[in-house]
């Protein structure tokens, strides 16, 4: 008959349905998942009841937990969560088994094609943990999340659903309180608790914390501007000029900008808050000739024409203080350098000497003339002046004995 054979095929499928214990070891692995049950937050300006969605972790030997609330399931709260839990513990297991939900798994099929989620690798490279998705459908691979879970919903979620909360950073301070009894609360099949056995014989073999916090990151492709800078939320940020229109990965945390091309990193800034449209500009990234434009300023003009002769600074001097705004005249005096390699020092300070004559405040115009006009008539007085001098070197001459 129908039934008896039924029977049968039944006792045949439990032959089938064998489990297997497997010995944990201490500080090996941390289960994460989702809770199913939600917790609920009041919105203090409407009233509207919010979901709250409870992360789970656990330690496998110990079964210690660590259990926070967040609005939503999405790639930051993951991330966060974990950052939590691994301080939560004070050390990083060898191992995490996470579900195969998309914020840690993009695709899970047999085990050599398993693709973690970018960012959720990073976070394992940070602490120096390897990631073992759980098989799809398979909840047994992390029997102690999934078992913790429900004694969360019971312990803390149900025990919480007659209190009201009206913020997050409120309904988590409920859940550490009720954590800490859960991890206290002595087993009934064995001997102490989950903090008695996490504290002795698992916390030891913790790998350490890193010294820095994991910083979750964004990624976008950007093209280097011909300021040989790109541009990232409104803020401008240097890369070498050599990769003037490549396109470079641009990694983006909350206090750093990272640029990277062919996987290799170019540049790196600070993050830039505040008023759009500043720059953060690396001296190093600039071409020659604009870092040498930098260097400049009136004091280094002034010291440059000093050398020259007492003529050359004042005129540069006077070009420095005809305008409003130092920064207006730079480009005059760059002008000047230029026709004093072009022509001589002794030229160009016969030529600010003439230009003096005629007005207190010559121009870049004024002397670059007189230099292109009367060149020949300026070296020959130059030369004069100088067999001059040389001619009566050794002679004191009449101020020597007026005094």
């Amino acid at each position: 008959m129908y039934s008896q054979f039924c029977y049968h095929i039944q006792q045949d499928e439990q032959k089938h349905r064998a489990t297997m214990h497997i010995k944990r070891k201490p500080a090996e692995q941390i289960e994460v998942d989702w809770a199913g049950d939600p917790a609920m937050i009041i919105d203090p300006d409407t009233g509207e009841i919010i979901k709250a969605h409870i992360f789970v972790g656990v330690m496998t030997y110990s079964q210690y937990t660590y259990v926070e609330a967040f609005l939503d399931m999405k790639q930051r709260s993951w991330i966060k969560a974990h950052i939590h839990m691994y301080e939560y513990f004070g050390g990083v297991a060898k191992i995490l088994v996470p579900d195969n939900c998309k914020t840690a798994v993009i695709h899970n099929g047999k085990r050599k094609d398993q693709q973690i989620n970018q960012i959720y690798q990073e976070l394992a490279e940070h602490y120096g943990t390897a990631i073992i998705p759980a098989r799809v459908r398979s909840p047994k691979d992390k029997p102690n999340a999934e078992g913790t879970v429900g004694n969360i919903s019971t312990w803390i979620t149900a025990a919480l659903r007659n209190e009201q909360f009206f913020s997050l950073a409120e309904l988590n301070r409920a859940i550490r309180k009720k954590l800490l009894t859960f991890n206290q609360k002595l087993f009934q099949k064995k001997e102490g608790s989950r903090l008695e056995l996490f504290l002795e014989n698992e916390k030891p073999l913790l790998s350490p914390l890193p010294a820095t916090r994991f910083e979750l990151s964004d990624w976008k492709t950007a093209t280097v501007q011909f300021n040989y800078h790109i541009s990232v939320d409104k803020m401008l940020y240097s890369v070498p000029y050599e990769y003037i229109k490549k396109k470079v990965d641009v990694k983006i945390t909350d206090n750093t900008v990272e640029i990277f091309y062919n996987h290799n990193r170019i540049a790196s800034h600070r993050r830039l808050k505040g008023r759009p449209g500043q720059y953060s500009t690396v001296t190093a990234h600039m071409p020659e000739d604009h870092q040498k434009y930098l260097e400049w300023n009136g004091d280094r003009f002034r010291k440059w024409a000093e050398q020259i002769g007492i003529n050359t600074y004042h005129a540069v001097n006077a070009i420095l203080t005809s305008k409003r705004v130092e920064q207006q005249t730079y480009r005059s005096c760059m002008g000047l350098l230029k026709l004093a390699e072009k022509y001589s020092d002794t030229l160009l300070e016969a030529a600010c000497k003439k230009a003096l004559s005629y007005t207190s405040s010559p121009s870049y115009k004024s002397i670059k003339n007189i230099l292109v006009t009367s060149s020949k008539k300026l070296k020959s007085e130059a030369d004069h002046t100088e067999s001059t001098h040389k001619a009566h070197g050794i002679t004191r001459g009449a101020d020597y004995y007026r005094r």
